[in-house]
């Protein structure tokens, strides 16, 4: 049955409904035009009384062309079967105590697939149909998110079965042969397999913070951090690793602002950017931490010029392509050089911007890539 045809009065159903003025929709509260989403309302006769810029946009129809138009050749939707969608809900013949309908996948004539919702607005409940209100939009947003998680979870896969297919392949040999390895072999092969867990903790901690960053929900627990002392370390572990000393070279301009951070997390952030510049630069990787005004403040305009920290890692390696700048903070993002998840700088940024701050990349004075983040100090309301 098609829209309006068992309650709407014939004559006024055969003839166009003049479009409306402007002041018609005031009930609404707002101007339709301003809503990201495509907004289409048809009167209690079923024919189409709003229909918003998004709505043209995403059906290809001008607005002059659908307004006072039947709803159902306004807005012509099959779902995917192929059936005409109207006659399937019958808002205005249907059953009196429908008040929705969920959104749902539904094909615009060319096929274009869009998602639709919709809302029965009634007289009083069970009584007459006063308004339809539907709700129209893209469905590229969606497709991305689902491309980039599908990525994800065939990155994910391909990153454990690599070191499970170790764990499990030494652990099996070694239950079977015990006996038949000497003590050494014993020991490489179990230092192997701790290396392999380890790798799948660290991919397994990635993931937790992707998602954490991309819900909002990645807590900042504030303690008391000494950025210098902090790069210090890390500087020391990959000295006592074996890498030699004067690869590195660290400066700190005094004095530094009182800095309230995540020192786990702000941990992570030098550590990645760190591990950057020694496994994909060449040359000195100089590390920088100087007071610097908060992103907060708008710029050298502030009032206090030191109520942030910042932190530049540079090296002198071959830098990043000017075309792939844009791409660094991005998912799988993994250079010229392949290996890892790429998902570190994406994590990094995540990490930075939930502290207020900010992080950006460049090219070093060295001809190297430079990564520079700024972190505003951060103090706890209860000690301002």
């Amino acid at each position: 049955m098609g829209v309006g045809t068992s309650r709407a009065p014939g004559a006024r159903d055969a003839q166009r409904a003049p479009a409306p003025r402007r002041g018609d929709l005031a009930e609404l509260g707002i101007d339709p035009d301003e809503l990201p989403d495509g907004l289409v309302v048809a009167d209690e006769y079923g024919h189409v009384i709003c229909f918003n810029a998004a709505a043209a946009r995403i059906t290809a129809v001008p607005a002059a062309k659908a307004l006072g138009r039947r709803l159902e050749h306004a807005l012509p939707l099959e779902d995917l079967e192929g059936r005409r969608w109207w006659q399937l809900t019958d808002p205005y013949g249907g059953l009196t105590i429908r008040v929705r309908q969920p959104e749902r996948n539904l094909l615009l004539p060319g096929g274009r697939e869009v998602l639709v919702s919709a809302q029965y607005v009634r007289a009083y409940p069970a009584g007459p149909i006063r308004r339809v209100v539907v709700s129209l939009r893209d469905t590229e947003a969606r497709r991305r998110t689902e491309r980039s998680h599908a990525e994800l979870i065939a990155t994910v896969a391909h990153e454990l079965r690599s070191p499970l297919t170790s764990v499990k392949g030494f652990t099996a040999t070694l239950l079977a042969k015990w006996e038949r390895f000497t003590d050494d072999q014993k020991r490489l092969m179990l230092e192997t397999v701790d290396a392999d867990a380890n790798r799948v903790t660290r991919l397994i901690a990635e993931l937790l913070d992707i998602s954490r960053i991309d819900s909002g929900r990645l807590e900042v627990r504030r303690q008391p951090v000494d950025m210098g002392a902090a790069v210090g370390r890390h500087i020391q572990a990959y000295v006592a690793a074996g890498q030699p000393a004067d690869r590195f070279l660290l400066r700190i301009e005094q004095p530094l602002p009182a800095l309230w951070a995540d020192p786990d997390k702000i941990d992570q952030v030098l550590s990645n950017l760190i591990e950057n510049a020694v496994r994909h630069g060449e040359g000195t990787v100089t590390i920088d931490v100087t007071p610097a005004v908060s992103p907060r403040e708008g710029g050298p305009g502030g009032h206090d010029e030191n109520t942030a920290t910042s932190v530049t890692v540079s090296d002198e390696g071959p830098g990043i392509p000017e075309e792939s700048m844009n791409r660094v903070f991005t998912r799988f993002w993994r250079g010229s050089k392949r290996g890892g998840t790429g998902l570190g700088l994406y994590i990094v940024k995540g990490i930075v911007e939930a502290h207020g701050g900010t992080i950006t990349v460049g090219r070093a004075h060295g001809g190297g890539a430079e990564f520079r983040f700024t972190l505003p100090v951060g103090t706890p309301a209860h000690l301002l």
